[in-house]
């Protein structure tokens, strides 16, 4: 197939989505992935074996796979979790042999290659940073009993869970080890699409990574910010469509954007997110995108055919 060189920046079930149709587009393809899980499967090796957690890493793999037998079976043991109350209940197959890699191997990216091998995946999957990261936010009303302080909330699962209004983010440690190979991929790169994802826990974190802000500034590809389609839900309730373009532009305001990709259903003021796109260097394009039937999904063929429409 080859097609375009792609990075896609982000974590969870969004950059699963937007990988699934990446991989109907171009082989091309390179996933850089947040690493500041801390709940489940993820939280629990990470803390025990002092790991990046592979949660996140693993559905990115899990996304790219290849379409016969082969890699569907691999896919789907790496997805398995197991059941019940004892030592393996709740994690995941795939956490469990990515962290085994890791101690065989003593190196990261070199165990992620391996999956991908075994997966016969169409792409690569990369950490963001090389040392596990912790999110810490300033949250208006976290104490539903006084809904007008700012608190600080610390932790990938606490922010996401928070009931109250996320401000602002950090990362601890600040200025994280990088990882030289999603660096280089992001310099190599034609396209860089950061989300869909939620957004202060999946995207934003990317842009505090320095050298991974870095990167993205000085990349010669085209950088492509992709909505999500349940924009005032979840650790971002109370946001429209323009409240995520302004929120880049607080946490990384020296990053200018290409286009600004969404579906049509999050745009509550076509026009106002258009005029603020364009002060970020952005064009919006708009396009059926969501799955029907399926509020808050992606469909894979229409997004792939966006994706198709942008890079051609």
């Amino acid at each position: 197939m080859n097609g375009p060189r792609v990075v896609a920046l982000g974590g969870g079930h969004g950059l699963a989505a937007s990988l699934a149709a990446l991989r109907l587009v171009t082989d091309r393809v390179t996933a850089v992935v947040t690493v500041a899980d801390d709940g489940g499967s993820s939280g629990r090796l990470r803390d025990e074996f002092n790991v990046l957690p592979p949660g996140d890493l693993r559905m990115a793999l899990a996304a790219l796979c290849d379409d016969r037998p082969w890699g569907q079976i691999w896919r789907d043991v790496l997805q398995h979790r197991f059941g019940g109350d004892g030592p393996l209940g709740g994690h995941a197959m795939g956490n469990l042999l990515i962290v085994a890699l890791w101690d065989q191997l003593g190196d990261t990216v070199a165990g992620l290659d391996l999956v991908a091998r075994l997966l016969d995946s169409r792409g690569r999957v990369l950490p963001m940073a090389g040392e596990p990261l912790e999110i810490e936010a300033d949250v208006v009303g976290a104490d539903p009993d006084r809904p007008d302080d700012m608190s600080v909330v610390c932790g990938q699962h606490r922010v996401a869970s928070t009931r109250g209004r996320v401000s602002s983010i950090r990362l601890r440690p600040a200025q994280p080890q990088p990882c030289p190979e999603a660096l280089a991929a992001i310099d190599d790169a034609d396209w860089v699409l950061l989300g869909p994802g939620s957004w202060f826990t999946s995207v934003l974190p990317h842009v505090l990574v320095p050298d991974v802000r870095d990167a993205l500034v000085r990349t010669s590809g085209k950088r492509v910010l992709n909505l999500n389609l349940a924009v005032h839900q979840g650790e971002t309730k109370g946001f429209r469509a323009v409240d995520h373009l302004t929120s880049l532009g607080r946490h990384a305001p020296e990053l200018r954007l290409d286009v600004v990709l969404a579906d049509p259903s999050v745009l509550d003021d076509a026009d106002e997110v258009a005029a603020v796109a364009s002060g970020l260097g952005a064009r919006l394009v708009t396009s059926p995108i969501a799955a029907t039937g399926r509020p808050g999904q992606h469909d894979a063929l229409r997004l792939a055919a966006a994706y198709r429409d942008l890079m051609g």
